[in-house]
């Protein structure tokens, strides 16, 4: 049987009712394999074995009377997300005393839905980079190649789901901090649409209001437990209304009945030929199955445009969670900017003291654009396109992120300049879901990112089942067994 660390949360939850296994059974094989296997991993940073054998020996009393869609799956979280007196860090040494006096929301939702919760994962420092390591923690390596980072901000949630470590994973995306790890890891990811997910504890101030474009969502090695996970996740607070309601279906919608689009390339901005050539031929596989498929299909507005829009309101929000010194050492690298600097640094930078009035005629820009993209998905149900300009990157662990540069495509790039594919749909607060999509010729995974219209989480999530399907499924890096 295939070990109980690679099955999908769906199928750990109808073994637990089936009675083919009890639920501390299950979370001991679990805690065995982050015992055994993550000291070379280090995804899993911090652990609550007490708490979470306590409530499997409950679940397991009470099994019979449990009818929760996760019943028995044992899961790590984010360390970015409160669990009740475990340090939330975000990667700050000065933070590695703090204890979270309650679970966020979300812990909470998966709790209630049966999951056990039974340790937390690696970030990057504040959540702001694509490699996951920080000076309370260290470093997580890639269970495909531990020469490369798993990505971030959510790398070591992806790391966990790929190697077997968690039966699911719930992290955070506001520059494709999700997505990019699914994509890097070889594992299905949803960034939902914002404001969707309540994100009630997953702040280091404790915060009352959302961060703009930034979303909670799942990681997971399936599609169904995407689904799953949603389903149990998104809703109003109920700390602020009683307001309940549902999100649309995604119909009973087949391959042959889908006008899917699909953008593998953007001139200005390199994308790996191997990325492009998937894409590519997964349109002709679509295509061959019936769908209606466009590979010119595009919302109409210029791509720069709307990538500098989003960069500009990313720094605008990333800037309320950056400390003074922080603030400083971008002001001082703003001004020796260059007038002619169209990078994406550049154009972050400049907006370190935008004023009010200016964020507004943003903010009323990226309405604008939001409503074509809105049109554009009244005429294509799902749009196509890489998650990040190439697979997983080498460790980059030097400098701030403005002072790494990247060779993609045999072109030498700012790191930050990856963030077109991320930003594009991210700033637009469209929901997007990662699925596998291949593996490059140096044995990385590649990811197909599945975007869709506003509050179209449980279409861009199905597509992503037709695609495990009938594509490519979840497959487990060898040497973690």
């Amino acid at each position: 049987m295939t070990d109980l660390g690679f099955l999908p949360a769906s199928r750990l939850t109808r073994m637990v009712r089936r009675g083919d296994i009890g639920c501390l059974e299950m979370l001991n094989h679990f805690i065995e394999r982050v015992e055994r296997l993550n000291p070379a991993l280090n995804a899993v940073v911090v652990r609550d074995y007490d708490r979470a054998r306590k409530r499997a020996r409950m679940l397991d009393r009470t099994r019979g009377e449990q009818r929760g869609a996760l019943l028995g799956v044992p899961m790590t979280v984010k360390e970015s997300f409160d669990l009740a007196g475990h340090p939330s860090t975000w990667g700050y040494r000065d933070r590695a005393s703090h204890k979270a006096a309650e679970d966020a929301l979300a812990v909470q939702r998966l709790e209630e839905a049966g999951a056990i919760v039974f340790g937390k994962t690696n970030v990057p420092v504040s959540l702001a980079d694509w490699q996951s390591y920080n000076p309370v923690y260290g470093a997580t390596v890639n269970p495909w190649d531990v020469k490369h980072t798993p990505g971030g901000s959510s790398g070591g949630s992806a790391a966990a789901i790929a190697a077997g470590l968690a039966g699911l994973e719930i992290g955070s995306d506001i520059g494709g901090s999700i997505r990019v790890p699914a994509h890097y890891c070889g594992i299905f990811g949803h960034k939902p649409t914002w404001g969707l997910l309540p994100p009630r504890g997953h702040s280091m101030a404790g915060a009352a209001a959302m961060t703009d474009i930034s979303v909670i969502g799942p990681l997971a090695r399936s599609a169904e437990d995407l689904a799953i996970a949603l389903d149990v996740l998104y809703g109003p607070d109920p700390a602020e209304t009683q307001l309940t309601f549902r999100l649309p279906a995604p119909g009973n919608k087949r391959l042959s009945d889908l006008r899917i689009a699909v953008w593998p390339s953007q001139a200005g901005h390199a994308t790996d030929p191997e990325t492009v050539g998937l894409l590519d031929d997964l349109a002709k596989f679509l295509r061959g199955a019936g769908a209606k498929v466009s590979k010119t299909a595009r919302p109409v507005f210029d791509p720069d445009e709307a990538f500098h829009v989003y960069l500009k309101l990313l720094y605008s929000a990333l800037s309320g969670r950056a400390t003074e010194a922080d603030l400083q050492r971008t002001r001082a690298a703003a001004k020796k900017l260059g007038a002619s600097d169209k990078s994406a640094d550049a154009v972050m930078m400049r907006c370190v003291d935008m004023p009010h009035r200016e964020w507004l005629a943003l903010n009323e820009r990226r309405h604008q654009l939001r409503r074509l993209w809105g049109a554009f998905f009244h005429e294509w149900d799902v749009l196509l396109c890489p998650v990040i300009a190439t697979p997983a990157l080498p460790h980059m662990q030097k400098g701030e992120t403005w002072e790494r540069r990247h060779t993609v495509a045999g072109q030498e790039i700012a790191y930050n300049d990856m963030l077109f594919w991320p930003g594009l749909t991210a700033g637009y607060h469209l929901p997007a879901s990662v699925a596998p999509l291949g593996m490059s010729k140096a044995g990385l995974p590649i990811g197909v990112q599945i975007v869709g219209p506003l509050y179209g989480d449980r279409l861009t999530i199905h597509v992503a089942g037709l695609l495990e399907k009938t594509w490519r499924t979840f497959e487990s890096p060898p040497h973690w067994d």
